[in-house]
């Protein structure tokens, strides 16, 4: 479904005598049909760039790709019929519009019957679970309802590859997960093929089956999120409150710090206790006002990465 190969793209100097910038370097890597694919990294790491060249959106200094058997940045006009894209900062809807008004432009756009838009948002609408914000001008929508509409409209045309570019930025926690398991499920219904970028290591862990890190413009790691999980997201942050101060806790193997005689911080190794337990124990021993699992930061997870032995 995609092949990159060599992918590099340098920016002119801002200023005169200034340096170009490398915002992407020797980038190398596939993805096959009905993949859940995550590309990771730090802010600056390329991540964008490289998916604006995979969408045709920039030409690239060097290098080649394929989406779909074809050249973004030659045939964008035939690639856009086949992909969909959702990228967080930007709207392909009309604010002072509804999502239904919007999906019947993009539907014109797009070249489909009136009727086979109708039928499409409402299949859509079903599986997104957003039947109730089709018919409110996007403007007074939530974010995390607007994201909704913005995943539909990108599924409109049945795209073969949807891309999104830090799809979950400013959504809450909850709209967070909830947008997580959409994109789940419309991979396991639709077979659509997911790109993702993000540097929200919760994105990852929760869509992606497969992830590649980026730094400096450069792939760095490359393997399944399962095996991330096991070697670098197996350790998790618990910040707990107590409403009063709580009886004895039995957490072997985990590393506790109080901040206050109700407040506690741990960090746990989930390869050498569950994270279930953790919180079964404390759920147990204490009145708990408030607690939340926090993942590693993605700068440790790719410090992790720069410590790992290369090759056999």
């Amino acid at each position: 479904m995609i092949e990159v190969e060599g992918l590099r793209k340098t920016f002119p100097a801002r200023r005169r005598g200034g340096q170009q910038v490398e915002a992407v370097r020797d980038l190398t890597f596939r993805v096959g049909p009905g993949e859940r694919f995550a590309c990771i990294g730090p802010n600056g790491a390329g991540k964008s760039t490289a998916i604006k060249m995979l969408t045709g959106i920039l030409h690239p200094t060097a290098g080649t790709a394929r989406v779909l058997a074809l050249v973004p940045w030659q045939r964008r006009r035939d690639l856009a019929l086949r992909i969909g894209t959702l990228f967080g900062q930007r709207s392909q809807l009309w604010s002072e519009l509804t999502p239904r008004q919007g999906y019947d432009l993009l539907g014109a756009v797009y070249g489909l019957a009136p009727r086979a838009v109708r039928d499409r948002v409402g299949e859509l609408a079903e599986l997104l679970g957003a039947a109730g914000e089709l018919d409110a001008p996007v403007r007074t929508l939530s974010l995390g309802q607007r994201m909704r509409a913005e995943l539909a409209a990108s599924l409109l045309h049945e795209p073969e590859v949807l891309f999104l570019d830090e799809p979950t930025i400013g959504l809450d926690l909850l709209a967070k997960q909830r947008f997580r398991e959409l994109l789940v499920r419309v991979n396991a219904e639709r077979g659509t093929t997911v790109f993702l970028t993000s540097h929200d290591v919760a994105d990852i862990e929760h869509v992606a089956r497969r992830v590649v890190v980026v730094n400096h413009g450069t792939l760095i790691h490359d393997a399944d999120v399962a095996v991330l999980r096991r070697t670098l997201l197996a350790t998790k942050r618990v910040e707990v409150r107590f409403e009063r101060p709580p009886g004895a806790l039995d957490l072997p193997g985990v590393q506790a710090a109080w901040r206050s005689p109700t407040e506690l911080d741990l960090v746990v190794d989930t390869a050498a206790r569950p994270i279930r337990a953790v919180l079964d124990e404390l759920l147990d021993r204490g009145e708990v006002a408030d607690i939340s699992v926090v993942d590693p930061p993605l700068e440790q997870v790719i410090a992790a990465i720069y410590r790992m032995p290369v090759g056999p």
